[in-house]
């Protein structure tokens, strides 16, 4: 199940990671972060379990194929003693055969895999990015940075967390507005507070 979004993370990263200029003090910056939002996308499920169902077929062959190749190798291990060289030699060569045939399907099928992981992924990659644009855009934040495990940022104030908003516009509904702070909250350094 995991196999669909292992990539997705990086390429959302990408997405959402901007460089910061020297002079960019005081601008509205937030962040989110991107493993939530991959988790709890709309279709995610959807498109896993039909990513699981496609390749079904691709895994099965691989394992018909590694059992085969297995079951030569040890037939040839329990027979290879009381063979000929010559009939030695020919078994031999056909079990390299087959195990460059099973490398060569297994390489293609992986490849195919990969590319349908990718076609169902893209739109829901697509949704993420204009849901976090458009929460930019609306909150006039000049960056959105991307928060999760491994990312540059080390320390962050958890105000600035707009995940759940984003989120909120991913799913088309409605959320209720963020508590606000009291008035006399300091708000963080580059965050402007609209009246």
């Amino acid at each position: 199940m995991r196999d669909l979004l292992r990539a997705a993370p990086l390429a959302l990263a990408f997405l959402t990671a901007l460089s910061v200029p020297a002079h960019a003090q005081g601008l509205k910056v937030a962040y989110v972060q991107t493993s939530v939002l991959l988790e709890q996308a709309p279709g995610r499920a959807e498109a896993e379990a039909q990513f699981d169902r496609e390749t079904g077929t691709f895994r099965d062959q691989i394992k018909r194929m590694s059992d085969s190749l297995n079951t030569m190798v040890a037939d040839f291990q329990k027979s290879q003693a009381t063979l000929a060289a010559a009939a030695r030699e020919t078994r031999a060569k056909s079990i390299q055969a087959k195990e460059q045939e099973y490398q060569r399907r297994t390489q293609e099928l992986e490849q195919k895999a990969q590319g349908r992981q990718q076609e169902l992924v893209q739109p829901i990659l697509d949704r993420i990015k204009q849901a976090i644009e458009e929460v930019r855009t609306e909150g006039g934040y000049a960056m959105i940075f991307n928060a999760d495990q491994g990312s540059p940022i080390v320390a962050v104030d958890k105000s600035l967390n707009v995940t759940d908003r984003v989120l909120t516009k991913l799913k088309g509904t409605t959320a209720a507005a963020p508590p606000r702070p009291s008035a006399g909250t300091p708000a963080p350094s580059g965050v402007t507070r609209n009246p």
